[in-house]
């Protein structure tokens, strides 16, 4: 068992600070990126193709991040990324400032860097999480962990679109770069401990192999983690599509668009503060099965609309229940993950399963551009709500899943 650190309170939440100012900047120029694109182009291929790379360094490169993840020095695995991800920034900025338009190759290169800065990041930090706090806060803390995440989806989209009208994105893009600063100097102040194994050669393909096998042999997360990548499948190509529905389906405006993310985070906060507050439960898996099924019909549901204003009004509220939804399976998922395995191994685990999980994204992606704009965008969210539903079902008449949390609690109980 991981020993905490003496003040860890202070400890993370001084971390928790650290990632909610770095990543609110980040992602106030991840959608002003967007939101360029889609009134550029306004194609779902486009926008489409943006998501893709956005995902395909999660898919390819996450097995292999693992090993680096359990034995690298934590805190620079956050910072350098930081630091490369504003540098790209600065050159797209000079590049927008120079020409009256950003060559889309470089936007696409950029967002690509992003992603693979991301890439290493999220691992770090879902290992992290269990060697600063002690093992019964693990859940409240996770769930605090996806409030602060909410938090800056619901202030990163309202600010960006505010700012996108405002600044020209040449320099609205710079503002990565005062988040990178701000983040890193805040993270130099935070102890992060370091286990034993970060002295032990990295052999990159055999301990990609040891992850899956680790993950493979737990009955019951083996079938979660496939159920998990089905439901990216179905989700994500009609969740890129936000702006586009928004814009294009609905006759919206790009205040409208960030009201969507507004919402739909809104209601993820309101969900993570749920999870941080009653966290404890005996049987995790309950929440995940239902709040599932309950996303899926309410996602689904958007897609039957009318394409008018009044009828937005319902998306909006739509988008509010799907949203609060969404926190509890990453959330409480990620809670049994650090409690299965010990903390030397997660990095590992967590990098195959995430690979997993995403694979089925950019295969969705591909189809999701040219099949929206054959069939209509709102099409893909019903696509996307029944999805969702089947996941939930699924995971609910499955023994080895729906009793995954049960055995978890009984296997604890005997270690203590």
């Amino acid at each position: 068992m991981t020993q905490t650190l003496p003040h860890w309170r202070r400890n993370i939440y001084l971390f928790l600070t650290s990632q909610f100012l770095s990543g609110i900047t980040s992602m106030v120029v991840q959608y002003a990126i967007i939101w360029y694109l889609t009134k550029q182009t306004g194609s779902a291929t486009v926008l489409s193709f943006a998501t893709l790379l956005g995902m395909i360094p999660m898919v390819v490169l996450s097995p292999f991040v693992g090993p680096f993840v359990d034995r690298l020095n934590k805190k620079l695995l956050l910072i350098v990324p930081d630091v490369v991800a504003a540098i790209f920034a600065i050159i797209l900025s000079i590049s927008g400032t120079i020409q009256s338009h950003f060559p889309l190759w470089l936007v696409f290169v950029s967002l690509f860097v992003r992603a693979v800065a991301q890439t290493f990041q999220m691992p770090t930090v879902q290992a992290i999480m269990p060697t600063m706090i002690p093992a019964d806060q693990l859940t409240k803390l996770n769930g605090q962990l996806g409030m602060v995440q909410s938090a800056n989806m619901i202030i990163a989209p309202a600010l960006g679109a505010f700012l996108f009208a405002l600044i020209p994105i040449n320099y609205l893009i710079l503002l990565d770069v005062v988040g990178a600063i701000i983040g890193i100097s805040i993270l130099w102040a935070v102890r992060i401990p370091e286990h034993p194994v970060i002295d032990d050669p990295v052999r990159v393909l055999s301990d990609a192999k040891f992850g899956l096998t680790r993950l493979r042999n737990t009955r019951g997360l083996w079938a979660i983690t496939l159920l998990g990548a089905l439901f990216t499948l179905f989700f994500m190509p009609a969740a890129s599509l936000y702006p586009l529905m928004t814009m294009s389906y609905f006759h919206g405006t790009v205040g409208q668009a960030g009201l969507i993310e507004v919402v739909f985070s809104a209601g993820m906060l309101a969900g993570g503060a749920i999870i941080g507050i009653f966290g404890n439960w005996q049987d995790r898996m309950r929440p995940i099965i239902w709040s599932t099924i309950v996303l899926g019909i309410a996602f689904g549901a958007g897609g039957f609309l009318p394409g008018n204003q009044r009828s937005f009004i319902w998306f909006v509220a739509f988008n509010a229940l799907a949203g609060l939804m969404g926190p509890f399976f990453n959330t409480l998922l990620m809670a049994m993950i650090q409690q299965t395995f010990p903390a030397a191994e997660l990095g590992r685990v967590l990098g195959v399963l995430n690979s997993i999980m995403s694979l089925t994204g950019p295969v969705g992606l591909i189809f999701a551009g040219p099949l929206a704009d054959n069939i209509g965008v709102q099409k893909l969210f019903i696509i996307g709500g029944i999805g969702a539903l089947f996941c939930g079902l699924m995971m609910l008449v499955m023994p080895s899943v729906r009793t995954y949390d049960q055995r978890l609690h009984e296997k604890l109980n005997q270690q203590n």
